[in-house]
């Protein structure tokens, strides 16, 4: 009997982590969900797909390496978990600046560190990160999220260059405005205008990105390797 292939989506108690753990199980994956604060969503979603939920900050290398020590080898990697804030960069602490780059940017790192190993030693294995279009273009009074996704994008790029040689593809997917808890929580923002500054003049779903994701994580995209691929309805174009 064909053992099923193990994914694990970080940040997938709600959201586009969500979206894509529930679609990558569709897709027969066996997904294991992680969370950091959001337990009680979490626990639900893990009981939805028959799977398991681990807890770990993405910013304490201890807890992601003891993660992994719990899930042993992935042959997916997503990883979904990022946070965002809206201020004048002169406003900024250092704090929430380490919490920002330190959950988008080394959270990704963290992960990829202790999943490579075992891709490494099976010579396959796909990692899936998320940048934005704000790490592509920059965004006004979000200047450490752009930071952040900028920096995934170098390190998508440089990833996919290190671990071609040993059959593992790295891609990552940078999303427009798309409607979850992080773009909502600003209650100030014009949702209508944000999406008429689409050319297809709607909000993206977790479920777009998603199914983004599903396609890069599967076979149909074996030749697809070291890409930025966004998934914004146009925006900003």
């Amino acid at each position: 009997m064909k053992m099923r292939r193990k994914a694990l989506v970080t940040g997938s108690s709600r959201g586009i982590g969500a979206a894509t753990a529930r679609r990558l199980a569709a897709d027969g994956w066996d997904v294991i969900v992680h969370y950091f604060r959001s337990e009680e969503k979490a626990l639900a979603l893990a009981t939805e797909l028959g799977t398991i939920a681990v807890r770990a900050d993405v910013r304490d290398p201890e807890q992601v390496t003891d993660m992994f020590r719990q899930i042993g080898t992935v042959d997916l990697l997503v990883c979904c978990a990022g946070i965002a804030d809206f201020n004048l960069l002169s406003d900024v602490s250092e704090e929430l600046w380490r919490d920002i780059l330190g959950t988008n940017t080394d959270g990704a790192y963290r992960c990829c560190r202790e999943a490579i190993p075992g891709m490494v030693h099976n010579k396959s294995g796909c990692i899936l990160l998320t940048s934005s279009v704000w790490g592509r273009y920059g965004a006004s009074c979000e200047v450490p999220y752009s930071a952040s996704k900028a920096a995934v994008i170098g390190l998508t790029k440089g990833l996919a260059k290190e671990l071609g040689p040993s059959g593992i593809r790295v891609n990552a997917v940078a999303p427009g405005p798309i409607l979850t808890d992080m773009l909502t929580q600003y209650d100030f923002i014009d949702l209508d205008s944000v999406a008429e500054d689409t050319l297809l003049g709607r909000l993206g779903t977790p479920e777009d990105v998603a199914e983004l994701f599903a396609f890069l994580a599967s076979d149909r995209a074996s030749f697809i390797t070291g890409q930025i691929i966004g998934c914004d309805g146009g925006y900003g174009m």
